[in-house]
């Protein structure tokens, strides 16, 4: 509108002014020939046919322009929707865009959460199957054992037992020298048969019993002396009998007790073993239902989640396909009425061109000659004698005011010269046709003041121009700046995002990737460290059970080899009726004294290396758990350190993407403000080119049209002929007091006649007045 404006002023002295004066004084020589035409005819006469034609043309122009008007609201209303929706469903595409994005990453954090879940939860589930299994392991080993170690107690107490029968049998019969003198004297054993097989019978049980615990060397008396014959007589055998028996008796019943004290050691083990694992057992049990309540709201989250993101992308599809449609139609009604307003104004310049023609002064006298022009019921003869009536009233008119009129013609055609002002050019064209002088006058005085309001809106022209020139460099200048400063944001942005070395999104795949790894360090260390632990577990087993056989086989060595020793010492061994057969070697047996020493030596060296062992595979088995513990405290550390920095990275990726896509909306939005301003710029270049180049220039013309304009009323003024108008007009203004008031106007008696008072009574209110 400023730019039509604009160009309006710029055009109106050449265009508008010049069609509106040559219509409107067109309408006024109609007007006064036409009164002409009447005056002369005496009757009212009809319109001619051009004149109706000129008025139909006039109002097609008016039509035009009204739909003009009435088009370029009803445009401008259609364009406010489209621009109005296509802004709403723009703004609502970008958020729901932004919105997926978010709902997408929020879901890919979700699956990868339920995937790590679901990892966890399966490794708890097969720790917990593995857990009892461990533990039904551990309890038929502990059955098996125990069932061992009843049967062993049984044997052992049976043996004792009947080692005690034993010896107290052969007690009774005087066998044991520690009670009595030595029985090597001849004695009848009448009477003692029934003790005896009763001796045998206990003997027989006894070895049967013991025989799994005692060495060949002991066996071999008992047996010789349960088979040998009953002489009825005391042997000194039955002597050696005692003290081998005593020595089984005190032998099992050690081993009895070492058996016991086994068995509560790996009771109190097996007890605390299976309370470790049950406690260990209970606390995966917590971890699984904790994880899987995690996995049920996240279920229902990721439900919740996805039913968004469809609602979302439905929604954003349903938006871009209306701004399409939108777009598509809105551009085909910009371009429609784009078209209607070039048609429109071809058409109001050919309706006004066509007017011009039609009412010309030239054009309104060749009409009035044409019977195909005109028409009403003037006869031939009537408009004959209007013409030369009208004629020579013309040349009278035109010998009276000949001189000035001429002097009026010339001057102005001088001032115009060749300039061709369009001012000038009209009133010379109204003096050569003899308009009225009023008429002239007027106009003159018309033009007069349209030449200041003229030179009013240049100055206002040239003000603006200057001003909105400034002002829309200076809003350049910022939208610049600003373009500038957004492409620096956006680019440190894209940086953040996309850089392959330090972007969020490289970030984010590294993140995922160490937390993976994570993963994997805990399974495989946690399956290590079972492995290692159940291999700890067979190995002291192992070790326990190892030291049990060394230190019974190292007891059952020590005493019989020590016993051995002491005998030899003693003398106990005695021979009676020794043969004397030929050397061979010496009397003293040591059986394998030597050996057996040595073999003691290796067995407890043995069992100190194997409880150093025990000691250090506890001390190893610590250390490890240990490290397991500690290590796994790091893991689960770092896992939670990953886990809050990839979702703190995506979190801030998402942030910088929405921020990215507002930063890419204000940088379009503000490069197309720039080329809108520099657009507005051009638009508004050629009139205020045109003004600032040719204001000085306008204004000398206009400073010679309105002197010229100025001189040409004087000429006018100067004729007899307007003389005598104005006072014709005078004289008919004093009407019945015009013979009165020619004597003298300023008189009394010209004063109250034109006020229509008496005289008195005008004196009494003007008394200054002259005759009063």
């Amino acid at each position: 509108a400023i730019v039509a404006r604009s160009l309006d002023s710029t055009k109106l002295p050449a265009m508008a002014r010049l069609a509106a004066l040559l219509a409107g004084l067109a309408c006024l020589a109609a007007a006064v020939s036409g009164a002409t035409v009447r005056r002369r005819s005496g009757e009212g006469a009809a319109d001619r046919k051009i004149t109706e034609v000129v008025k139909l043309l006039q109002d097609l122009l008016e039509k035009s322009k009204a739909e003009g008007d009435t088009e370029r609201n009803l445009f401008a209303k259609y364009k406010c929707y489209c621009d109005t929706n296509e802004a709403q469903k723009t703004t609502l595409i970008e958020e729901l865009t932004q919105e997926i994005a978010i709902l997408e990453a929020k879901i890919e954090e979700l699956l990868a959460h339920n995937g790590q879940l679901s990892k966890d939860v399966a490794r708890l589930d097969a720790d917990m199957a593995q857990n009892k299994q461990d533990r039904a392991a551990a309890t038929a080993l502990r059955t098996k054992e125990n069932t061992a170690f009843v049967a062993t107690e049984a044997d052992l107490v049976a043996a004792i037992a009947q080692m005690k029968d034993a010896i107290k049998t052969l007690s009774e019969i005087g066998a044991d020298q520690t009670l009595s003198s030595a029985a090597d004297h001849a004695q009848y054993m009448a009477g003692y048969e029934g003790s005896l097989l009763k001796l045998k019978s206990s003997l027989n049980i006894a070895l049967v019993s013991a025989s799994a615990f005692v060495s060949q060397e002991q066996v071999a008396p008992l047996q010789a002396f349960i088979q040998a014959p009953f002489t009825g007589t005391y042997s000194s055998r039955s002597g050696e009998v005692v003290g081998i028996l005593k020595d089984m008796k005190d032998t099992f019943t050690k081993n009895l007790a070492s058996a016991r004290e086994v068995e509560a050691r790996a009771l109190e083990s097996y007890n605390k073993y299976t309370k470790d694992m049950e406690e260990a057992h209970d606390a995966m049990a917590s971890e699984y239902n904790t994880k899987q309540g995690l996995l049920s709201d996240n279920d229902g989250d990721l439900a919740a989640k996805r039913t968004q993101l469809e609602s979302a992308e439905s929604t954003k599809a349903e938006a871009e396909d209306f701004l399409a449609k939108l777009l598509d139609m809105c551009a085909a009604k910009k371009k429609q009425y784009e078209t209607r307003v070039e048609l429109r104004a071809s058409e109001e310049t050919a309706l006004a061109e066509a007017i011009a023609i039609l009412n010309s002064d030239a054009a309104f006298a060749i009409f009035g000659k044409v019977a195909a022009t005109s028409t009403g019921a003037v006869s031939f003869v009537q408009r004959a004698s209007v013409h030369r009536h009208g004629a020579l009233a013309s040349v009278r008119a035109h010998a009276d005011e000949a001189s000035p009129r001429a002097k009026a013609v010339a001057f102005l055609q001088r001032a115009d010269g060749a300039k061709h002002s369009p001012v000038i050019a009209k009133v010379l064209a109204m003096l050569q046709a003899g308009n009225p002088f009023e008429i002239v006058l007027t106009e003159i005085k018309k033009m007069i003041t349209l030449i200041s309001a003229e030179e009013e809106r240049d100055d206002n022209q040239k003000a603006w121009c200057d001003s909105e020139r400034e002002k829309t460099n200076m809003d350049i200048g910022v939208k610049t700046n600003q373009i500038a400063a957004l492409k620096t944001e956006i680019d440190e942005l894209v940086a953040a995002i996309e850089d392959p070395e330090t972007g969020l999104k490289v970030s984010i795949t590294n993140s995922e990737v160490s937390l993976q790894q994570n993963y994997d360090n805990q399974f495989s260390e946690t399956k290590d460290r079972k492995e290692d632990n159940l291999e700890y577990q067979g190995n002291i087993a192992n070790l326990v059970e190892a030291q049990g056989l060394l230190g019974r086989a190292v007891v059952v060595l020590t005493k019989y080899y020590d016993k051995i020793r002491a005998e030899i010492k003693a003398g106990l061994i005695q021979t009676k009726d020794q043969p004397a057969p030929p050397e061979t070697w010496e009397d003293d047996f040591n059986g394998q004294s030597e050996g057996g020493n040595s073999a003691i030596g290796m067995l407890e060296f043995i069992l100190s290396e194997s409880k150093k062992e025990e000691q250090l595979a506890h001390a190893t088995e610590n250390e490890s758990q240990h490290a397991f513990e500690d290590s796994m405290a790091s893991l689960k550390s770092e896992e939670a350190s990953l886990r809050e920095s990839l979702a703190a990275l995506k979190l801030e990726l998402a942030e910088k993407e929405k921020t990215l896509i507002e930063k890419n909306k204000d940088h379009e939005k503000t490069e197309d403000e720039k080329a809108a301003l520099e657009a507005y710029l051009e638009q508004i270049k050629p009139g205020c080119d045109f003004i600032t180049t040719n204001i000085d220039q306008r204004k000398g013309n206009r400073v010679e049209e309105k002197a010229a304009l100025e001189k040409a009323v004087a000429f006018l003024k100067a004729t007899p002929v307007y003389l005598d108008a104005m006072e014709s007009a005078h004289q008919q203004s004093l009407g019945k007091c015009r013979d009165t008031c020619n004597e003298n106007e300023d008189h009394v008696d010209c004063k109250s006649c034109l006020a229509g008072e008496s005289s008195p009574g005008f004196c009494a209110g003007h008394p200054s007045t002259m005759g009063c």
